[in-house]
């Protein structure tokens, strides 16, 4: 065999370990992030003996199996679904309608003042919002919103609202300026030049900042737990941790895990529908040229 053949043979078998190697670190990887929520989903699904089954039961049989947990939810589990959607959509569509004109304001209109702008806007969403509880608790209390989606919208509202502007004042700069010059050339104004043509450019950024606050506002659970307390107001992270069992001593880990799955599940769909955008989102500006 001649020495070229010995180090393209060599080469083939360098570039199939490697190969191998890269196959085997995604497997693990997918496993370990996997993991937990395979274990939720099957135990949602578990009768109550194999989930207390000692060892673990990690492969139940199909008489091991059973939709009494989802069951158990009842329809009033919807209503709990519905708050989630009704506060998270609403924060969601205000934080956006503010924070797209506030953001191209600040990337394109000079402004007096605009380091000292944006250094706040940066603080504001950099500062630990749970700190704001007490206050915000006073606020509700002395306008009477308790038991009020107000309660929730304004507050989901306001924490996301920075990073919001953030997020898409970094959009609208990567905008080439040329683009808007022949539009105000046309006859459009700022307002409905931001509206027919810079928003459509920026749908991804729009989507993803717009899951961002969705999800915020959906696992929310400090603000939901005490600004809400009548029981059909609650919203999934909630409602999931008012769910007992029988007894004190009784933690219902079925139940759970399937109105953990239930409130999961509308997020699962939404990142799936949106995932090229969001892709376009999180990927704009990182190529120049």
């Amino acid at each position: 065999m001649s020495i070229a053949e010995k180090s393209s043979s060599k080469n083939r078998s360098s570039v199939k370990v490697s190969r191998i190697i890269l196959w085997v670190s995604v497997v693990l990887t997918v496993i370990f992030f996997l993991a937990p929520v395979l274990w939720q989903l099957l135990t949602s699904f578990k009768t109550n003996e194999a989930i207390s089954a000692v060892p673990n039961i990690y492969f139940p049989a199909p008489t091991q199996l059973t939709f009494d947990h989802y069951l158990s939810l009842g329809l009033s589990f919807l209503r709990y679904v519905f708050n989630s959607a009704f506060v998270s959509i609403i924060s969601t569509v205000i934080c956006l309608g503010i924070g797209a004109p506030a953001a191209y304001t600040l990337a394109r209109l000079k402004l007096p003042g605009e380091n000292i702008i944006l250094a706040c806007i940066l603080i504001v969403s950099l500062f630990p919002y749970v700190l704001l509880f007490l206050g915000l608790l006073e606020i509700i209390k002395s306008l009477g919103l308790g038991n009020n989606y107000i309660a929730l919208i304004i507050p989901y509202t306001g924490i996301n609202l920075p990073l919001t502007i953030l997020v898409l004042r970094s959009f609208f700069q990567q905008l080439p300026k040329d683009l808007e010059d022949s539009a105000k050339i046309d006859g459009y104004n700022t307002i409905s030049m931001l509206w027919n043509i810079i928003l459509p450019l920026t749908i991804p950024a729009l989507v993803t900042t717009g899951i961002l606050t969705f999800i915020f506002a959906w696992n929310e659970f400090i603000f939901a737990l005490t600004f809400i307390t009548r029981s059909e107001m609650y919203t999934i992270p909630v409602a999931v941790a008012q769910i007992g069992g029988t007894s004190v001593f009784e933690i219902p880990y079925g139940p759970i895990a399937a109105a953990t799955v239930i409130g999961t599940f509308p997020l699962l769909i939404l990142v799936l529908i949106a995932q090229r955008r969001i892709v376009q989102g999180i990927t704009a500006g990182a190529v120049k040229g």
